[in-house]
């Protein structure tokens, strides 16, 4: 069985269909960082518990709900570009 993709396709595989690999490796790198900071600072669980729902899920909502279909790792990309350098945005160019 043959499928015909568009030339213009781009194809990339996906967890579980709807998360893509370095999105879900940068998930798993946070939650580890996340969990040895509440483990390292906290003693209570409850305590630890809730400084991981604050820090990681609000970016794994985000990562997983995604902006117009924009990988999660771009967006954070074009985040720091423009703090980095904010005058390029700001500027508009007449004629």
């Amino acid at each position: 069985m043959k499928f015909i993709f568009p030339q213009n396709y781009h194809f990339e595989s996906r967890f579980l269909g709807f998360i893509d690999y370095p999105t879900l490796f940068f998930n798993i790198l946070w939650g580890m960082i996340v969990y040895s900071i509440s483990h390292i600072f906290f003693q209570n669980l409850a305590f630890q518990i809730s400084f991981f729902i604050i820090l990681f899920f609000p970016i794994f909502l985000l990562s997983i709900i995604g902006f117009n279909h924009e990988k999660f790792l771009y967006i954070l990309k074009y985040i720091f570009l423009y703090i980095k350098s904010p005058k390029i945005y700001l500027y508009k160019k007449e004629n």
